[in-house]
């Protein structure tokens, strides 16, 4: 049995939130596991579908991606209807061929922002990875060596304006913290904070964002 098992369930058993969908996002630091995690509690979920937010950021806007997020996923979900976005290719910096995204029972959305104040109203539960900024930032940069040191620069800078002004992890309603043998969750700061303690195997190397 994945070590998951007993979050899966907590999240299928809650309301749905998107039309038939319970939405879950996962927020956090750049370099701070994210992927990872979706990853996993995808998997736990039985294959739950996961949107990207790297696929609808780009190297012009890396946070202004709300109303593509809002007409191309959200709004056919909450219809029960099959979403569909061109993915945004960050090494020939255009969009990609279309990629489909289908109404589950639950679909997790991950990546920086994914709680901002726009989508919290779609979510029926706010996930941060619980590493700081700098730490974070560290192990990103040395998962993405030097050449991408220059992106870095701008992403930080970015990344700090944005959640000066739409802070995500205050309105967490679990904060999900990297352990030695896996992942511990936290109540969050609201009150319906799922009471659930589940851990999952040893991270493994962190993909993009």
């Amino acid at each position: 049995m994945d070590d998951l098992t007993e979050a899966a369930m907590t999240l299928r058993a809650l309301p749905p939130s998107c039309g038939p969908v319970r939405l879950v996002a996962i927020d956090g630091h750049a370099g701070s596991g994210k992927s990872t995690f979706a990853s996993r509690l995808a998997a736990a979920l039985g294959g739950a579908p996961v949107l990207r937010l790297d696929d609808l950021a780009t190297h012009d806007a890396y946070f202004d991606w709300t109303e593509r997020l809002t007409d191309d996923v959200l709004g056919p979900l909450s219809r029960g209807a099959t979403a569909r976005y061109a993915p945004y290719d960050w090494t020939a910096r255009c969009f990609g061929a279309p990629r489909t995204l289908r109404a589950a029972p639950v679909v997790l959305i991950e990546g920086v922002g994914a709680g901002r104040a726009a989508v919290r109203p779609w979510l029926a539960r706010l996930l941060w990875m619980d590493r700081g900024a700098e730490e974070s930032w560290r192990r990103g940069r040395a998962r993405d060596g030097s050449a991408l040191s220059v992106f870095w620069d701008g992403w930080t800078r970015a990344e700090t304006r944005h959640f000066e002004t739409d802070p995500s992890r205050p309105f967490a309603d679990a904060l999900v913290r990297e352990w030695q043998e896996g992942y511990k969750w936290l109540p969050g700061i609201p009150s319906i904070a799922p009471q659930v303690e589940p851990v999952t195997h040893r991270d493994g190397p962190f993909p993009p964002y």
